[in-house]
């Protein structure tokens, strides 16, 4: 898998998923290295199955933001801003040649607005459906599937 696909589908996530455990962990309390070990180990398994030969049950030590307390969900607005960024691309074809224009229009926008009255208000979808985001996955799929055919 292309490194970009993989950091964005399988690594965020994995530590999306760490992060989520870590917070509802540190609402009981304190949480030893050693159950952090198991919930990092916990979230690659999860997430990578048996692709990989192992996996980093200290990378969480090696991530300040894990660390900081009032810093929670630091590892989502990353995923969320590539599939977001994917679905707006996704629509590109659809509106041809008015997309420059609807695409400048929507990125003057973005500070005044919120994600989802933004796609809503310049691309007439709405991001609470699973279609907008089917979309992102679909230009991902294409891409792993031109790779594997130039592999091959």
């Amino acid at each position: 898998m292309e490194p970009l696909l993989q950091r964005f589908l399988l690594n965020i996530p994995a530590r999306f998923t760490f992060e989520q455990k870590l917070v509802e962990n540190r609402k009981q309390g304190f949480v030893i290295a050693d159950q952090l070990k198991i919930m990092m180990h916990d979230s690659w398994q999860h997430w990578y199955e048996d692709s990989l030969g192992s996996y980093d049950d200290m990378f969480w030590a090696s991530k300040l933001h894990f660390s900081i307390a009032s810093l929670s969900f630091y590892n989502y607005p990353y995923l969320f801003g590539y599939l977001f960024s994917l679905g707006i691309y996704a629509q590109k074809d659809r509106y041809a040649d008015a997309f420059n224009a609807l695409y400048t229009n929507l990125l003057r926008d973005t500070g005044s607005m919120t994600a989802e009255t933004l796609v809503q208000t310049h691309l007439q979808k709405d991001i609470r459906q699973p279609e907008f985001w089917q979309a992102s996955l679909d230009i991902v799929n294409r891409g792993v599937t031109r790779l594997e055919k130039l592999a091959s």
